[in-house]
């Protein structure tokens, strides 16, 4: 077994913020554009290589927000996922070039059926991965200060 490391972008703009839309059998749930760091890789190339294959556009890459180790056996999808272990970074990203119209991605996620701009104030109304994570970016959007290793939560 080993430990994955994830790449993830947090995209605000305009009080909105910027996730990737995905259905399962339980309905719509939105997650932060990015994913895992292949060998060789730096996190920044891994970002922007997922930014581009899930949102289908190229990111400015700033400062790393938020470090969240998810551990399978500790957290609800345990069934099928008990023996993973990640540590995510999350980065406070910009869009190099306007997003006007939906850009298609260039390789989306299984589960992922589009991108979605969802105002910050309304982020506790919709099924985000990680449920916990909504409070630090409400946080961070009001320039309130909030640990940058948030632990294995969920």
């Amino acid at each position: 077994m080993h430990i994955r490391n994830s790449a993830k972008a947090i995209i605000i703009k305009d009080a909105k913020i910027l996730l990737t839309k995905n259905q399962d059998n339980e309905g719509y749930f939105y997650l932060f554009p990015g994913g895992g760091q292949e060998h060789g890789e730096t996190l920044h190339n891994a970002l922007i290589r997922e930014c581009i294959e899930e949102v289908g556009q190229q990111i400015e890459i700033g400062e790393l927000l938020h470090i969240r180790e998810y551990i399978g056996k500790n957290h609800e999808h345990s069934s099928f996922d008990f023996n993973v272990h990640q540590v995510e970074y999350y980065f406070v990203c910009r869009l190099k070039n306007e997003m006007n119209n939906y850009i298609k991605p260039t390789k989306p996620d299984s589960y992922q059926v589009g991108i979605e701009w969802i105002h910050i104030n309304d982020l506790l109304q919709y099924r985000l991965y990680l449920k916990e994570f909504r409070k630090y970016i409400v946080k961070h959007f009001f320039d309130e200060k909030s640990p940058v290793y948030l632990g294995d939560i969920n």
